[in-house]
């Protein structure tokens, strides 16, 4: 872990460029597409429109008939016009899908863009179908709607949905709170037991079963950086937060798990013979995969909030210089420790208005651009290289293991762009 300071500061206290225009970023139905593969016995219900199925079923690459745990309630023609009620349709739709599906714990109801969709008070139907279900099925509710959500903010609402409903405890608790692959929560799950600590809960959980419960004795970790309202969510039931840069490459990982063995009193030797050893390969990856990183720039489009940690990871770690890091929405508690991290030079920006910001890309002539796959083609094709964001989101990167890999995401678009050209100077 490097303990330096940056030279000439962090950029917590910098400048935000704040904007609101045009954006170019999915809307939060797409966190279903991880969600539904972590939750094992929950289902997600859309209800919406053809375009949210279309949506859903081309991102998942699954086809209807391999019974995903998702799917959508299509308002037809009828509900419209208001020539059917809505929830007596919803209703009926659940029970048809309860009844078939029978390995259902929980099924969450995720509301749209459409209008119609937004006058329906799924709230209420939430409660309702909860009590006709009750015990056996718990049923939630929260928007996925781009009008309300960007991107990885559907799972912040997701999560979000559940912590009302966490049963209470007094016990002193780690609670570790995002969606991360089984293999890397394993691989989590495992470096805190090495260090002493195994009073762990997850949220989400696989299971229902598994039980999740918060007080006012629970402390808690986050591994995504965009899950403001489930952290709000947890300070109300009385939590407390463990503040710490997350856990991207080595020194974030580092900090992550020295944060959490400082709040239990894990010494220093314990905390140095279990992370040690997957340090040094944490460290001996990144230098082999960012060869073609150091001394180049990178500028972030805004996309999941991934952006802030993200820079600190590629400037710390992979010798790269930032020129803008771009972030749908910044919140202090959460990515404060990432920005005093983060060396003073980059513009920071929140929001997006995708034309200026464009130019600014242009402008700079960035080694590497990270955006968006609306924006990718058209910014390669005026020769800047790109890589997409939704990579990121969807590839294993956190922790020790996959610090290599992570930095292997970035270096691959700069090794391509350098075999091009010695292809082309032939």
């Amino acid at each position: 872990m490097n303990d330096l300071t940056p030279l000439g500061g962090g950029c917590r206290t910098a400048p935000v460029l704040k904007q609101r225009g045009q954006r170019e970023v999915f809307c939060g139905l797409t966190g279903i597409i991880w969600l539904h593969r972590k939750m094992q016995d929950a289902f997600f219900l859309v209800v919406g429109s053809r375009t949210c199925a279309h949506l859903l079923q081309s991102a998942a690459g699954v086809m209807i008939f391999a019974e995903p745990r998702f799917g959508t309630a299509i308002l037809e023609e009828q509900d419209l016009a208001g020539m059917k009620d809505a929830h007596t349709e919803l209703d009926r739709e659940v029970a048809r899908l309860l009844a078939r599906r029978p390995d259902i714990r929980q099924l969450f109801l995720v509301g749209s863009c459409p209008s119609e969709v937004i006058k329906i008070d799924l709230a209420r139907a939430a409660e309702r179908l909860t009590q006709i279900h009750a015990p056996h099925v718990r049923v939630l509710n929260y928007s996925g709607s781009g009008i309300e959500t960007t991107f990885t903010e559907g799972e912040d609402a997701c999560l979000a949905s559940m912590v009302p409903v966490l049963k209470d405890t007094t016990a002193r608790e780690l609670l570790l709170v995002g969606a991360l692959p089984d293999v890397v929560e394993d691989q989590m799950l495992a470096l805190l037991g090495a260090i002493g600590i195994d009073n762990i809960r997850l949220l989400p959980a696989r299971r229902i079963d598994d039980t999740t419960a918060v007080g006012p004795n629970t402390v808690f970790a986050l591994t995504q950086p965009f899950l403001g309202e489930t952290h709000a969510a947890l300070m109300r039931r009385g939590a407390r937060h463990i503040a710490a840069p997350f856990p991207f490459g080595e020194d974030g990982t580092t900090r992550w798990l020295q944060a959490i063995a400082t709040e239990f009193g894990v010494s220093a030797e314990v905390f140095a013979a279990a992370t040690d050893a997957p340090r040094d390969r944490a460290r001996r990856a990144i230098a082999q995969a960012s060869e073609h990183l150091a001394g180049k720039s990178v500028f972030f489009f805004p996309d999941s909030q991934l952006e802030i940690p993200l820079a600190r990871f590629l400037t710390r770690e992979c010798g790269m210089t930032a020129i803008e890091v771009g972030s749908p929405y910044i919140h202090d508690t959460l990515h404060g420790p990432d920005l005093d991290l983060l060396a003073a030079g980059p513009q920071i920006s929140e929001g997006q208005d995708v034309d200026l910001q464009l130019d600014r890309a242009r402008a700079a002539r960035p080694d590497l651009t990270i955006c968006g796959l609306g924006l990718a083609n058209p910014l390669e094709a005026e020769g800047l290289t790109t890589k997409w964001a939704i990579e990121l989101v969807f590839t294993p990167v956190h922790f020790y293991e996959q610090a290599g890999d992570l930095a292997g995401l970035f270096s691959r678009p700069m090794r391509r762009k350098s075999l091009l050209r010695l292809e082309a100077a032939e």
